[in-house]
């Protein structure tokens, strides 16, 4: 990694699992990135506010609840709104295969589904973080 790049983990909405989001924070951790990790039943306002506060390079939200149609729209504007839509938004979870196109074309960067490898997960952000670092 160019530098150890900052990312928010976060849990939105009234989900209560977030063994996932744990098990991603602590891989992700261990190969050197600076982790916040927000706990559970945040609001977007909650999140995007942290993603402000600790200027996060990434933000990354569990969702199980199927409720990210909803919530990943109001958390794209809520960064945008704050100047920070730079920030790289992935999105973990319970995603059905048919909705991984429209969450993409909305602007998250990648969806990671369950079964996904956390050396992958780790590689993918390290190699896309350098790539914008590289380029300006």
């Amino acid at each position: 990694m160019e530098r150890p790049y900052r990312v928010v983990v976060a849990k939105p909405g009234l989900d209560g699992h977030d063994r996932g989001a744990k098990v991603v924070a602590r891989a992700l951790r261990d190969a050197g990135f600076e982790v916040i990790y927000t706990g559970l039943h945040q609001t977007v306002e909650q999140i995007f506010e942290t993603v402000v506060q600790e200027d996060a390079d990434a933000v990354g939200v569990s969702l199980l609840s199927g409720a990210h149609l909803t919530l990943v729209p109001k958390l794209i504007a809520g960064l945008e709104e704050r100047q920070r839509g730079s920030a790289l938004l992935v999105v973990g979870g319970i995603i059905p295969d048919g909705d991984i196109p429209l969450l993409q074309e909305m602007g998250v960067a990648q969806v990671f589904t369950p079964g996904s490898s956390l050396t992958a997960i780790c590689e993918w952000l390290a190699t896309t973080l350098d790539a914008r670092e590289v380029s300006g």
